[in-house]
């Protein structure tokens, strides 16, 4: 199978994975967060960000449910940076070029990292597009989430505000 070929068929099937949103990944609350340093739109990016409540969102371009994730993400880095919130995409393209013109159309508020090898989803266990995880201050995991639409908005907020200590 040629790798073009290949790469759509990974791809496809992690946004339609995502969309349904899935519950069983291979991190769980409780593990430590592997620790990556990748490329990103600056400089090197760590994910996550030590001592900080981290977000971490992996996406890709083609990710039809990440369009409407950045929006929100974007909110939440307004709303909750002041009291410790990081948040960081880490974008799963193999071109570049490619989470660059999806940046033109919905900018990132947030850290970008980008990892065209595949390497960091891996290592979080991601099975769907896009996929967040909670990471504590302690570079504990303590929530995952794969998949997003409207309606997990309200829940993922709260998820964010209780492990910040933020009356709701």
């Amino acid at each position: 199978m040629p790798l073009r070929l290949l790469h759509f068929v990974r791809a496809t099937s992690l946004c339609l994975l995502g969309s349904i949103g899935i519950s069983a990944l291979a991190l769980e609350p409780g593990e430590p967060a592997p620790v990556l340093s990748l490329a990103g739109s600056t400089a090197q990016q760590a994910v996550p960000v030590a001592g900080k409540l981290t977000y971490v969102d992996f996406w890709a371009s083609w990710c039809g449910p990440c369009r409407k994730s950045f929006p929100w993400m974007n909110e939440m880095q307004r709303k909750y940076a002041a009291q410790g919130l990081a948040i960081v995409g880490v974008n799963l393209d193999q071109e570049r070029s490619d989470a660059d013109a999806f940046l033109q159309k919905i900018p990132a508020e947030f850290p970008i990292a980008f990892d065209p090898s595949g390497d960091a989803p891996t290592r979080y266990g991601v099975k769907g597009m896009p996929t967040s995880v909670l990471v504590g201050a302690d570079g504990k995991v303590l929530e995952v989430h794969a998949g997003f639409n409207e309606t997990d908005a309200a829940a993922l907020e709260e998820m964010i505000r209780s492990h910040l200590g933020a009356a709701p």
